[in-house]
């Protein structure tokens, strides 16, 4: 198969020197995609950390597989709108912890109001900074349309502190808010111990992050339609 995994984090700038990210580095996205090279399926991993492949493959030589990679949310927008679209994948892996929100604006309290100090370097003398935040576009929900993928769609959710039946409903409403085929899902709290996976025979079953990227391959490799349709 030809597969697409993106894996790592994005960064939101606030100057030229400083951004807002997120703790994830990628190592999911990684396996999956070193897993699924070694397999023998003709993989094209963008990540915002290319020296985890070369970390996780160790003393062993990593299997051939073409590796793109990007800083920003706009530098992986770019790279998959460009990547996607007469790609010829038939499966799509979406690991990438995506940033939800993109800076609008610089500001410090002024006699008057808040006042714009946006620099290439903003400034360390103010009492006090506010950032505007606006919500960024959903990439995940780009891949059908505009963008044109038909394959098979795996998307990943993390939450922070539901239970599994509240993770299990939010996974699923996810899913199909995408039209993901597979979900992967998990907690903080577990994210380095297991992942829910689903929906097989429409249930999700819970997996060791051992057996994880696996386990993904085995469900792309063995379906052939579409679970949202």
């Amino acid at each position: 198969m030809k597969i697409l995994v993106t894996a790592g984090n994005t960064q939101t700038p606030i100057d030229q020197v400083r951004c807002i990210t997120n703790i994830f580095t990628g190592r999911t996205g990684a396996k999956i995609a070193l897993e699924a090279a070694r397999q023998g399926h003709d993989v094209h991993h963008l990540t915002s950390h290319p020296e985890v492949l070369t970390a996780l493959a160790g003393e062993t030589p990593a299997p051939p597989l073409r590796v793109s990679s990007y800083r920003t949310f706009d530098d992986l927008s770019d790279l998959m709108a460009r990547t996607i679209p007469g790609g010829g994948f038939d499966v799509i892996i979406h690991a990438a912890a995506v940033s939800d929100y993109t800076l609008a604006g610089v500001f410090a309290p002024g006699p008057s109001g808040l006042v714009d100090v946006a620099a290439g370097k903003v400034k360390s003398s103010h009492p006090e900074l506010w950032l505007k935040l606006t919500p960024t576009a959903k990439l995940v929900d780009r891949i059908r349309d505009p963008w044109g993928f038909r394959g098979r769609l795996v998307k990943f959710k993390l939450e922070v502190g539901p239970s599994e039946e509240e993770l299990l409903a939010i996974a699923e409403k996810s899913r199909l808010q995408s039209q993901a085929d597979f979900m992967v899902a998990n907690t903080l709290e577990g994210c380095n111990e297991w992942a829910l996976v689903g929906p097989i025979a429409g249930r999700y079953e819970r997996v060791s992050r051992a057996e994880l990227a696996r386990r993904v391959l085995e469900l792309v490799d063995g379906v052939g339609t579409r679970q949202c349709e």
